[in-house]
């Protein structure tokens, strides 16, 4: 092995850390997700509890601006076209951030795209949050499920490795 290809290999872990895949962090969880430890369950309780109150005070803001819409006398036409608009952007925002703690998009599919319509939608998403964080770490089950195979497929990869191949003798050819 060249002294190039030894660099691109797997680094050594640093001193303290572990050898292997390492369990990738989900926002307010850390990494408290894989063993359930840390305040875990403490940790779901705030985020279900934090993600449904800023939904109602997001629905709370969305009717103050509708009340303004009527304040401002601006017609029954407008008035249902907003209603129905951030209706359709919250169900869709739900769909695709319920989509998203189960599989990871695509890197040429249209999510950068649907920003801004989950931004517009950003209820149903803090609805779909807080219904995930009933049951789990939102993203968890996804996260846990790569973990596990990043785990198995690196012990698969190092009890492969049994010693020096070099050392090994092989049987001599007939001539």
């Amino acid at each position: 092995m060249s002294e190039e290809q030894r660099d691109q290999s797997t680094p050594a872990a640093p001193a303290g850390q572990p050898a292997g895949p390492q369990p990738e962090p989900i926002r307010f969880f850390g990494t408290t997700w894989v063993h359930h430890d840390g305040g875990y369950a403490l940790r779901r309780a705030a985020v279900a509890v934090g993600s449904l109150a800023a939904a109602a005070l997001g629905a709370y803001l969305l009717r103050l601006a509708y009340q303004g819409l009527e304040i401002g006398n601006v017609g029954a036409f407008l008035s249902i076209s907003v209603i129905v608009l951030f209706a359709i952007a919250t169900a869709i925002a739900f769909a695709k951030t319920w989509e998203s703690f189960g599989r990871r998009p695509a890197p040429s599919s249209d999510e950068a795209a649907l920003k801004g319509l989950k931004t517009i939608g950003f209820i149903g998403s803090l609805l779909a949050y807080f219904l995930r964080s009933l049951t789990e770490a939102p993203g968890e089950k996804l996260r846990r499920a790569e973990y596990e195979r990043a785990a198995a497929e690196y012990d698969r990869r190092r009890t492969a490795r049994t010693g020096n191949p070099a050392a090994r003798r092989r049987p001599k050819r007939k001539k």
